[in-house]
C-alpha cells in the first residue's frame, strides 16, 4: 500500500466543525426514535422503569450509530477527495 496522499491528507481534514454538529443532530434524532422504539418493547412495569430501560438501551444502540456514522463520512469524504484529486488507492 503506498502513501502517495500523505501531504494531501495532513493538510485538509475529513470532518469539519459543521459535519459534527450535524451528525450530533441527527444522532440525537435517532437517540430519540430508538428511545420510542425501545420503550414499547420493554416490560410491563412502572412507568419511570420503563424509561429508564429504554433510555440505557437507546444510549447502547446510538453509540454504535455515531461511531458508524463517523466512519461513513470519513471514508466517504477521502474516496471523494482522492477520486477528485486524481489518486489512485
Amino acid at each position: 500500500m503506498h502513501d502517495d496522499t500523505a501531504s494531501f491528507d495532513k493538510k485538509n481534514k475529513l470532518v469539519s466543525p459543521l459535519a459534527i454538529i450535524f451528525d450530533l443532530v441527527v444522532t440525537a434524532g435517532f437517540f430519540l426514535f430508538m428511545q420510542q422504539v425501545a420503550y414499547t418493547h420493554t416490560p410491563d412495569w412502572a412507568e419511570t422503569y420503563k424509561q429508564i430501560a429504554a433510555a440505557y438501551c437507546s444510549l447502547c444502540l446510538t453509540g454504535v450509530f455515531w461511531l458508524v456514522l463517523q466512519g461513513f463520512r470519513v471514508t466517504l469524504t477521502d474516496q471523494l477527495r482522492r477520486k477528485k484529486a486524481g489518486v489512485q488507492s
